[in-house]
């Protein structure tokens, strides 16, 4: 296994870094990132990542894709995941791929941290449409089963946590779990919209950022995890509160 050792939109450092690997698990993205797009990371760095495992003979080749993962999606994310899935399943490696619904760390990060602060957070529009979260830590525990469990292969895993939260709910749950005073300021979906056009040519990042906004009050983005609990019941879904708890309650 190989964690790599250099940027994955370098060919060379990749095929250096896969040197020996027998499983590679490529769970790296360009969300929430400065500097790179999706089409360099998520689309070029697995093409680099998939040919040098070929070229090494790698087992098994573990992708964390993204749910909903399609040619035609709005997010320019999704699309060039798909794309990857697409050079994964063509190829001649074993491979597993996964595709999570939203991360809750990346939202705790984005809409919670500030409350630590500020006691003040943000959401996008009117923030009452469902939302599946499922945590980090639950999808590293599921890439460890693919990646031991030696039968399993060439396979598209659909994964969801076992909450479906609006942002307010989001926010409200992180607020509660910790103990905080929370006031919730929305930024109207007509606003999100305009900020995504303007801040393109200037700040891709967050316009990204805003376009998901848009998406995410607009689409149903719940998902039904009772067929993850049947298949994987040896994990504990962690909960946006435990989150919280695990990741930002203070030592007694």
């Amino acid at each position: 296994m190989s964690r790599g050792d250099g940027d994955v939109r370098d060919r060379a450092a990749v095929d250096r870094s896969l040197a020996g690997a027998r499983v590679v698990i490529s769970a790296f993205s360009a969300f929430g990132r400065t500097g790179v797009t999706p089409r360099e990371v998520d689309d070029e760095g697995n093409a680099n990542l998939i040919a040098a495992s070929m070229h090494h003979r790698v087992e098994h080749f573990v992708l964390v894709s993204v749910r909903g993962a399609a040619s035609d999606h709005p997010m320019e994310l999704a699309r060039m995941k798909f794309r990857a899935e697409q050079r994964l399943v063509a190829s001649d490696l074993r491979w597993t791929i996964l595709r999570p619904s939203t991360f809750t760390e990346t939202f705790q990060a984005a809409l919670c941290a500030p409350l630590l602060a500020h006691r003040k957070a943000i959401v996008f529009g009117r923030a009452s449409n469902p939302v599946n979260f499922i945590s980090a830590h639950d999808v590293a525990r599921i890439v460890e089963l693919a990646v031991c469990e030696r039968s399993s292969g060439n396979e598209i895993v659909e994964l969801g946590g076992s909450e479906n939260l609006s942002l307010v709910e989001f926010v409200t749950a992180f607020a509660g779990a910790l103990a905080l005073p929370c006031r919730i300021k929305h930024v109207p979906r007509t606003a999100m919209r305009v900020l995504a056009q303007l801040a393109r040519p200037f700040n891709p990042r967050f316009a990204r950022m805003a376009r998901a906004g848009v998406i995410m009050d607009t689409t149903d983005m719940a998902f039904d995890a009772s067929p993850l609990s049947t298949r994987y019941p040896q994990i504990a879904w962690t909960t946006v509160a435990q989150a919280a708890r695990r990741d930002y309650a203070r030592p007694a």
